[in-house]
């Protein structure tokens, strides 16, 4: 058995599903950032532990609750409001031997888009961290957090399946104009420090972790990123086989890449 741990904001449309698809677990835990919906009502008409704490970023947030929250168990499946275990990771998680020897595992994530088409090519990054030992585990990032395993990592079966229209578009940017100022501040945080980013990490680092973070570092640096986003996205992984909802979302990943070029602009000293 595992623990669970879902973070939530004004989480009260997507939280019933999600704690309905973790219902088998003995040990949910809802790490609220002081909602003022039903959010809290609803985890604990479902038996879930309630920890809130004010949020300030990513990682400082993740990192807290890793730290400060008392699990059942010695390893925590953690997920976000608008996502489900699928019937598939159920499966693996009831096999799962508590007792070998990794500090996490990476958990495929299937995104949907609006209408329901899984964006099995569009999806920029299909393998997550997201089942860990507590101590084994810290975030680093303000935002889009990288998670930094303290030992080995192998790979469970199965999906965690991800609703990110769930709230709509019109939510999803907003989100993401957040999300840009966070990406604007680390970007001017590197600036300034002088950071160094590696093109053989980027291209042949045998963790992931590590991989997207060099080639995160080294795709700022480009010019013409949105552009540039939405030829990855459309030309080398083939959105397009996602149909017209796979054209739709590089074309939002790509005004967003553009959201975080003109924040680090506005935050840059004149």
């Amino acid at each position: 058995m595992v623990s669970v741990l879902i973070l939530t904001k004004n989480e009260e449309q997507d939280l019933p599903a999600c704690l309905a698809s973790v219902a088998w677990c003995n040990d949910i835990h809802v790490y609220d950032s002081y909602s003022d919906d039903r959010t809290v009502e609803i985890a604990e008409a479902a038996g879930a532990t309630v920890t809130k704490r004010k949020f300030d970023n990513w990682a400082a947030h993740q990192n807290w609750g890793l730290k400060n929250i008392t699990f059942k168990y010695p390893w925590v499946l953690y997920i976000d409001a608008d996502e489900r275990v699928s019937d598939s990771l159920y499966q693996s998680l009831q096999l799962f031997d508590v007792n070998n020897i990794n500090a996490a595992y990476e958990i495929r994530r299937r995104d949907f888009a609006w209408n329901g088409t899984w964006l099995k090519h569009a999806q920029v990054s299909p393998f997550y961290l997201r089942l860990f030992r507590p101590e084994k585990m810290r975030y680093e990032r303000l935002v889009n957090p990288l998670s930094i395993p303290d030992g080995t990592v192998a790979r469970l079966e199965g999906y965690l399946d991800h609703y990110p229209f769930s709230k709509g578009i019109k939510f999803w940017f907003a989100r993401h104009l957040g999300y840009a100022d966070m990406e604007a501040a680390m970007r001017l945080q590197q600036m300034n420090a002088g950071e160094k980013f590696s093109v053989k990490k980027a291209l042949f680092s045998a963790d992931f972790t590590q991989r997207r973070y060099h080639q995160k570092g080294l795709f700022y640096k480009l010019p013409g990123r949105p552009l540039i986003k939405w030829l990855y996205m459309v030309v080398v992984r083939r959105a397009f086989l996602d149909g017209s909802a796979g054209i739709t979302y590089a074309t939002m990943q790509s005004i967003y890449e553009y959201f975080i070029v003109l924040k680090t602009k506005e935050i840059l000293p004149k």
